[in-house]
């Protein structure tokens, strides 16, 4: 721990271009970040993909008020957003997962030995407030409603007390964030499709600015797989895309046609990119009868289905690809 405190006493706070970290063009506008990334920063991916939605959430780190609440379907790319942000503006994240048992004590730290003397080791919540940088929180919505609301305070910028740390009294750093992912708006689930979600107290969800997440635009996917998988045929890759939004309409309840019931997996953008890489890997297996695009989506996604929803999957790819499965 004493190694951590030290790398992130050396933090500096910097004023950066906006349109030149997230559009690359410059402009007149300044968004607060850190002169240099730190081991806690995200590693930048210059081939992630900012759809629409993301603006929200650019909008909030430049000029943050509340904390922010990003919602939306499993496999959206929620997290992935928030930590593409911070990684362009070089925060340093420092993230959990909630769960049912989780405590409010698990997010600020606790009492340790260390070189056999007893001392307080800080938990994420309480790195970020001292130091600056942005505490995630993803999954709130599996978080016993009793536990967040003890965040309550910490959520209007209130200072932390430690008492198990001599009593001491943490202000929130100009740089902390705090942000929260979940899967339901904090309304709790009524279509059955994430188990284990709760409704949050109302008065702890009217503390967030709250942003929507959906899945990419087919154009922008179609782009992606152009990048990733360009020796697919661009017909294969578009109606992979195609049949990727299909399973998603399968898994919210949104599909037309002879499909009634959801399914327990979808696809996001990264199993998309998967399926496509397999396909092309597997493309020498077409010489021995083997159909590259079915067998690629068995390993990309198709076996974390239970046997009747492979079934459905299989039947709307017959569908989608008939030449496929003719050749």
């Amino acid at each position: 721990m004493s190694e951590i405190i030290k790398e992130l006493k050396k933090l500096q706070p910097a004023e950066l271009d906006a349109g030149e970290i997230f559009s690359g063009r410059k402009s007149k506008r300044t968004v607060r970040g850190f002169e240099a990334p730190s081991s806690f920063t995200p590693e930048s991916n210059p081939e992630y993909l900012f759809h629409d939605s993301s603006r929200d959430a650019v909008v909030w780190f430049m000029d943050s008020s509340d904390p922010l609440y990003v919602f939306g379907p499993a496999g959206s790319g929620k997290t992935s957003l928030i930590k593409q942000l911070a990684a362009k503006l070089n925060y340093p994240v420092f993230d959990v997962t909630g769960h049912g048992r989780l405590e409010f004590p698990d997010m600020v730290g606790h009492l340790t030995v260390e070189d056999s003397n007893m001392s307080f080791q800080y938990g994420p919540l309480a790195l970020a407030m001292k130091f600056g940088g942005l505490f995630l929180l993803n999954e709130i919505d599996l978080l016993d409603p009793a536990t967040a609301a003890g965040l309550n305070g910490v959520l209007d910028g209130d200072p932390l007390c430690i008492p198990e740390n001599g009593g001491e009294v943490i202000k929130p750093h100009p740089l902390f964030r705090f942000a929260a992912t979940a899967n339901t708006n904090g309304g709790a689930d009524e279509t059955g499709l994430y188990q284990g979600t709760l409704r949050q107290n109302l008065a702890f969800m009217d503390r967030f600015w709250l942003c929507e997440v959906g899945y990419p635009s087919p154009k922008d996917e179609r782009k992606l797989l152009h990048r990733k998988a360009g020796k697919l045929p661009k017909e294969i890759r578009t109606k992979m895309v195609e049949f990727a939004n299909e399973v998603r309409k399968l898994f919210m309840g949104e599909a037309d046609g002879n499909y009634r019931d959801t399914i327990e997996v979808t696809f996001s953008t990264r199993t998309l990119i998967r399926w496509a890489d397999l396909t092309v890997r597997f493309q020498p297996l077409a010489r021995q009868g083997i159909q590259p695009v079915a067998y690629a989506l068995d390993r990309a996604l198709g076996y974390r289905a239970s046997p009747e929803t492979r079934t459905v999957l299989h039947e709307l790819a017959q569908r989608i690809f008939p030449q496929e499965n003719k050749e």
